[in-house]
């Protein structure tokens, strides 16, 4: 680097563009300038003399995309910490003390006010995370850090505040853990971006143990460049310091603990720095076609016209990422052709269909409509079908004799949940296979309870249609979404 602290040039590049030219181009929303080159002055602030809320932050962090933030914990109010602890989950895990969430809420007041009066007096102590594993995808185990109830509650009330900063910087194709934004809007982003926009070739990218390889260095002098409150910068210093407890075992860690409430954000606003900023600069000044970006956390598509210009962004990406002690996965990462054009590109070379590539929990599909235009159809990824299949097949065993009208219940929310999210236009065949598997399942399971069971097919097809709800298609026409979300102001913004 150039010097102590801040980024040179090519770190974080001077003057990104106002608005968007991808697949958020469809949003139509202005877009935040990022910071300039040079040292980051200190601006105006939300300190002294201005109104407690945050609304006066918003306003001067949406006007000066310069200004330093040097008064924002008198913000964490006790009215704050309150909201946060009824916002988290009285079912959650407890972390190292084992303190739950009842347990808190016994002497709530006098809880929050000794709480309050250690954050603001500089007394508070993060305490280490407690380490979990949960299975991935893959076979392997994806280590959770659960933090304790009182930073639980510290984090939820600090990342309220730092979004109202961060949320007027953060660019438009940039979804991932954000108010007001989730995965289904992220998806019609990316699906109205291909059909929009001239995109032939898709780059899939996952970043590999991003949480894990978070440069904490890195982080802190990112932050700077927005907050000069030395008061909650320690405290996030604090939280990414603490480290985890395994089995008894304290660890320092490394990157910023997957689960704990404010790595959302930290990773936010480290991949801002890392890879929207540039790969916004990068489109503007290097591109020769389209070029679009969706990114969902650490995962993101990118479209472009050009296989050239896949290419180059691809290998540059490789370079960005290495500086900052990120990598992108091996497997995970591929260049595939897709688009409006590909199936008759790839048959003019004696080549098959189009490959495929997975986001979100689809797999997109270079498809038709009926009347022969060129459509992304969207179908549930197989794996993640069989992995709820697998979990439903487990929880029957545990309710084997439950009363059916009880299991009917539990099994019509699993299937509602699954709609919920996976009833897409194009993906009813998918949904109403799952249905049908989980009927296979309760009906195995219904039979098994007796050896002189009267549970048929004929008497099983009248329980799954009291019990479980039809598939239907749950969500609208990506475009239609989009352009209804998104028309004037935007409601994100």
């Amino acid at each position: 680097m150039n010097g102590h602290g801040k980024s040179d040039r090519f770190v974080v590049p001077a003057n990104p563009p106002n608005k968007a030219a991808a697949a958020e181009a469809g949003e139509e929303r202005e877009r935040a300038k990022g910071n300039t080159d040079g040292e980051t002055r200190p601006g105006r602030s939300a300190g002294m003399g201005v109104s407690s809320g945050l609304d006066r932050v918003r306003e001067v962090a949406r006007r000066d995309k310069d200004a330093r933030f040097t008064a924002l914990l008198h913000h964490v109010s006790l009215e704050r910490l309150r909201w946060a602890y009824w916002a988290l989950s009285p079912k959650a895990a407890p972390g190292v003390d084992g303190v739950t969430w009842e347990d808190y809420g016994r002497d709530l007041e006098a809880n929050l006010r000794d709480l309050h009066e250690r954050v603001q007096g500089g007394r508070y102590r993060a305490k280490p995370s407690r380490r979990a594993y949960i299975p991935k995808a893959d076979g392997r185990l994806r280590p959770l850090g659960i933090a304790a109830l009182e930073d639980k509650i510290v984090q939820r009330a600090v990342v309220e505040v730092l979004n109202a900063v961060y949320e007027t910087d953060f660019l438009g194709f940039s979804y991932g853990f954000r108010p007001g934004r989730g995965q289904h809007d992220a998806l019609d982003a990316l699906t109205a971006g291909i059909g929009r926009k001239k995109v032939n070739w898709v780059l899939d990218a996952d970043i590999r143990d991003f949480f894990t390889s978070v440069d904490r260095v890195w982080l802190m002098r990112f932050l700077r460049h927005r907050i000069a409150d030395e008061r909650v910068l320690r405290l996030v210093g604090k939280w990414l310091a603490a480290g985890v407890m395994e089995e008894g075992v304290w660890s320092e860690g490394a990157g910023t603990p997957q689960g704990a409430s404010a790595s959302p954000l930290l990773a936010n606003v480290y991949l801002h720095y890392v890879l929207d900023l540039w790969a916004e600069w990068w489109r503007r000044h290097r591109a020769r076609g389209d070029v679009i970006i969706v990114r969902f956390a650490d995962d993101f598509v990118c479209g472009f016209q050009h296989q050239r210009d896949a290419q180059r962004f691809l290998a540059d990406l490789r370079q960005r990422m290495a500086r900052f002690g990120l990598e992108l996965h091996p497997e995970k990462t591929r260049l595939i052709e897709f688009g409006r054009f590909a199936a008759a590109n790839r048959a003019g070379r004696g080549l098959g269909k189009p490959e495929t590539f997975g986001f979100l929990g689809f797999t997109h599909i270079c498809g038709k409509t009926r009347s022969g235009r060129f459509q992304v159809r969207r179908v549930t990824i197989a794996k993640r079908v069989r992995t709820a299949l697998s979990r439903v097949k487990d929880q029957l065993r545990n309710r084997l004799h439950l009363p059916i009208p009880e299991q009917g219940r539990w099994l019509a929310s699993v299937v509602r949940g699954h709609m919920a999210y996976y009833a897409v236009p194009g993906n009813i065949h998918a949904v109403a296979a799952f249905r049908d598997e989980v009927t296979r399942l309760w009906y195995k399971a219904l039979r098994r309870r007796s050896q002189r069971t009267t549970v048929d097919w004929a008497r099983m097809n009248r329980i799954q249609a009291r019990w479980l709800p039809r598939a239907r298609i749950m969500h609208p026409y990506p475009d239609a979404r989009l352009d209804a979300r998104t028309q004037g102001r935007s409601p994100v913004r």
